[in-house]
């Protein structure tokens, strides 16, 4: 039977008032196991080996798989599975020593042969690693012992560090390399534990991670919410407890005035860009290119389509890269030579060209202010708008268009322009010679002069009409801790976040 509390002697009375009141602030007191994040577009796979998306990559990069090397949100590289390296002055030879106890979440070990296997895989002739070029300059890779692996390239390459801690370098076991599209294994602190495709996705805290102990979040769920006022409502209603890179940019305010909420705004090294297909009459014109570049008013783009979260760009590069050069200055915005430049082309008007747009915010809305400005000189832009499914068959997309509005998020993917094949069907011996020179040298100083170079040449052959680079945005709960400002590359690293 339970007495009354007053009935207690007094010592014993005060005891239990204390713990009654210990309690519910214990209980207060414990962290948050669990976060929900958002995302704009859900990917396509799990494998960034094996497809293009972006999105992948911000589902799975240093979560699920794991990599050599790991970019920090400042832009610079740190060791991940591989927790120290060397490398000769020409950048030609680079030996890493690997984290030793890893493992993969089949309960297979990680060592220098799956270093080799990865690495030899992504490089291979028929690989579809959109960054094959990458690793096909690997000419040697050899194991010293279990923990130590040597890599020889053909051409020196001072930001092979980088390159091994974006998506397309993560290291793969073997037996699962068929099925990681849908049931990744990788190294990571995370596993997939079930996928609601069209809705959700949901990591949980793989247990035999050699770092388990210090990540605090067990379940990490994602959203993905494409537009832009159901990313705001989402976040305003709390169902999601941080939007990274979100639409938010007319809503701003009210988040920042709100103490439950924290807002972000940070760099980015992508090129949003009208992309144009260079073997496509009257596109293979660069009259005709230039004319659509000089028709163009980037600012205005910004300000409509990024809400003025944007710097402009006047070539395939950005600020805080090697080298950079601003061009802005080259097809500046000018109706009047625009139309001058289509007479002179001997182009009939009005021009009829279809401009493909894929699902993203930024996306559509850019298209209507450019398709307004391009009519302005006698261009006809009719608007398509498209899902990623539909431009990855190639059948309305990559084969298959006159223009569409793009962002490029990888930062150092400049040799694109040299690659054959490649969606804009861009072939320039001048570029070709110029980016030889460049992977063949590792004088950072000729490197940087080189790439300026680079950068005028796709300028002034309006190989695009460049538009900006982005400023992203994210906002989360005030007390979610460990998410990143500025944003190298697109990646979620959910073994930073804990709550207050």
């Amino acid at each position: 039977m339970r007495l009354p509390l007053p009935r207690l002697k007094p010592a014993l009375a005060a005891v239990l008032a204390l713990a009654a009141l210990a309690l519910p602030l214990t209980a207060a007191a414990a962290p948050r196991t669990s976060a929900t994040l958002a995302m704009t577009l859900e990917p396509p796979g799990l494998d960034p080996t094996a497809g293009a998306a972006s999105a992948i990559s911000e589902v799975v990069l240093y979560n699920v798989f794991e990599t050599l090397t790991k970019i920090r949100s400042d832009g610079t590289v740190g060791p991940l599975l591989a927790q120290s390296w060397t490398s000769t002055p020409d950048a030609k030879t680079w030996s890493f020593r690997l984290t030793p106890g890893v493992s993969f979440h089949n309960g297979e070990p990680f060592n220098a042969e799956t270093v080799r296997f990865s690495l030899e895989r992504a490089g291979a002739q028929g690989s579809v690693n959109k960054d094959r070029a990458v690793f096909a300059n690997i000419v040697h890779i050899r194991a010293t012992d279990p923990l130590t692996v040597v890599l020889t390239l053909r051409n020196p390459d001072p930001d092979l560090l980088f390159k091994l801690g974006q998506g397309t370098a993560i290291m793969v076991e073997p037996k699962s390399v068929a099925t990681n599209a849908t049931q990744p294994v990788g190294t990571g602190p995370y596993r997939l534990e079930r996928w609601n495709r069209g809705a959700s996705l949901v990591l949980a805290r793989w247990d035999g991670h050699r770092n388990a102990r210090n990540v605090a979040l067990q379940r990490v769920s994602f959203r993905f919410i494409s537009e832009a006022a159901a990313q705001v409502a989402a976040l305003l209603a709390g169902d999601v407890d941080a939007f990274p890179r979100v639409a938010a940019a007319r809503s701003l305010a009210q988040f920042q005035r709100n103490p439950k909420f924290q807002v972000l705004i940070g760099g980015s090294r992508t090129k949003v860009i009208l992309a144009m297909n260079n073997q496509r009459k009257p596109l293979d014109d660069v009259r005709v290119r230039r004319a659509i570049a000089k028709a163009i008013d980037r600012q205005a783009v910004i300000d409509g389509a990024a809400d003025g979260f944007g710097v402009p760009i006047g070539s395939y590069y950005v600020r805080g890269m090697p080298g950079f050069v601003d061009l802005t200055a080259v097809n500046a915005f000018d109706p009047a030579g625009a139309q001058a430049l289509l007479r002179e082309a001997g182009v009939a008007l009005p021009l009829q060209l279809t401009i493909k747009l894929p699902p993203t915010p930024y996306a559509r809305a850019g298209g209507e202010i450019v398709a307004a400005q391009l009519a302005k000189v006698g261009i006809t832009a009719k608007l398509e708008n498209i899902e990623w499914a539909q431009w990855l068959s190639g059948v309305y997309g990559q084969k298959a268009y006159d223009l569409t509005l793009i962002a490029h998020v990888e930062p150092l993917d400049f040799g694109n322009f040299a690659r054959p094949g490649y969606y804009w069907n861009y072939s320039s011996p001048a570029f070709n010679e110029l980016w030889g020179r460049i992977n063949a040298t590792a004088d950072a100083k000729l490197r940087a002069e080189l790439l300026g170079q680079a950068q005028r040449l796709v300028a002034e052959d309006a190989v695009h009409a460049y538009l900006y680079q982005p400023t992203w945005i994210t906002v989360a709960d005030a007390r979610l801790q460990g998410l990143w400002k500025d944003m190298p590359i697109l990646a979620n690293d959910l073994s930073a976040l804990r709550w207050k």
